[in-house]
């Protein structure tokens, strides 16, 4: 039986969270399997935590010269994945976008031939050619009288492969997603059964041990229990404290529940937060309702391995402030070791700042 502080410190191992390693850029996105990039910030502030030496440019290259693609994935979110790692998971989670279309513009595209549309919207792809979301919308609508050309815009999205390429995802730049055809990835159409495997593999290699419906919540993917049972003979099991069955290779690290975690900042979004049906091994129910509200989920603090404030920073001309709301109380030390790491952070995030503040707010 493994308890909700040990699952937490093996999350935080795998997720590189327990102390910073020295990895290069794409080898740290694939070990913790891929970066929400909802925004475009958050990556870099993840691998900032993460990483050991870690600069800007280091994740803005990957970008520009596509060892790491941007593109619709898991939970039908905006990730930041290797090159591999796409090719590999992008076909699995096909079914879940498919659904994902159609409970969100299946009405707005009534009427459509979508294999004509996709075929169309490939065509206007072809040869590298780049057009965002909204250009692409309304090519679309000009041979379909009366069509939404924001619904065929998203609809291409969801069940067309492809990335959104530089400068899309990188540091502070925003605006029009641009879409490029991920045909030069050589992603296939479909996921095969090994697919479907290798994917399981790779989620328990970064978030295990876990559950069949932890797994499921992490990617969307239906059907995984057989997957799971198919498996079994090559995995290793345990329980959690509330008796359900948890999965992991067998050689996975799994650190002494004591193992120290230092403070982490995470931006808004991190994968750990989200890569659970039971999230408890990094934050109680009641924190996770301040912390995950609505279709949001906040920038947090990790305290000895689990989540005890949210953060956010802005700036105004030449100052910059990070403001710190702690959700349960925290000892002097442990305040002094937030502080310290907020004031890193602010230097990493506005290095030209003439003046930085870190704010502590009272425990709610």
């Amino acid at each position: 039986m493994l308890s909700s502080r040990a699952l937490g410190r093996a999350t935080l191992m795998r997720q590189l969270l327990l102390r910073r390693t020295d990895l290069p850029v794409v080898a740290a996105v694939e070990r913790v399997l891929g970066l929400n990039a909802q925004s475009p910030n958050p990556p870099y502030v993840a691998l900032w935590t993460r990483l050991e030496h870690f600069a800007i440019n280091d994740l803005t290259t990957a970008i520009e010269n596509q060892s790491l693609v941007r593109s619709t994935m898991m939970r039908a979110t905006q990730h930041l994945m290797s090159v591999p790692d796409f090719r590999l998971i992008r076909p699995v989670l096909a079914p879940l976008l498919n659904r994902v279309q159609r409970n969100a513009f299946g009405r707005r595209t009534a009427g459509i031939d979508l294999d004509a549309l996709l075929a169309e919207a490939t065509e206007l792809l072809a040869d590298g050619r780049v057009l965002t979301r909204p250009e692409l919308g309304r090519l679309l609508a000009e041979r379909r009288p009366g069509a939404d050309p924001t619904a065929l815009g998203w609809t291409v999205q969801y069940l067309v492969p492809l990335v959104h390429p530089a400068p899309s995802g990188t540091w502070n730049t925003y605006g029009a997603t641009p879409f490029a055809h991920a045909d030069w990835t050589g992603i296939r159409p479909e996921a095969s059964a090994e697919q479907v495997r290798q994917m399981v593999c790779r989620y328990l290699a970064g978030f295990g041990p876990a559950t069949v419906a932890d797994a499921r919540a992490w990617s969307g993917v239906p059907g995984l229990p057989e997957v799971f049972e198919r498996l079994r003979p090559e995995l290793k099991t345990y329980t959690n404290e509330a008796g359900r069955e948890l999965f992991d290779l067998p050689d996975a690290p799994i650190p002494a529940a004591d193992t120290p975690a230092s403070v982490r900042f995470l931006p808004e979004f991190d994968p750990p937060l989200l890569a659970y049906a039971n999230r408890t091994r990094l934050m109680t129910d009641e924190v996770r309702r301040q912390v995950c509200v609505g279709a949001v989920v906040a920038a947090t603090v990790l305290v000895d391995g689990t989540v005890a404030a949210t953060w956010s920073a802005s700036h105004t001309n030449d100052t910059a402030v990070l403001t710190v709301r702690p959700l349960r109380r925290l000892a002097p030390s442990d305040q002094s070791a937030v502080e310290a790491e907020a004031d890193r952070l602010l230097a990493f995030t506005y290095p030209q700042a003439t003046e930085r503040h870190t704010r502590l707010r009272a425990v709610r």
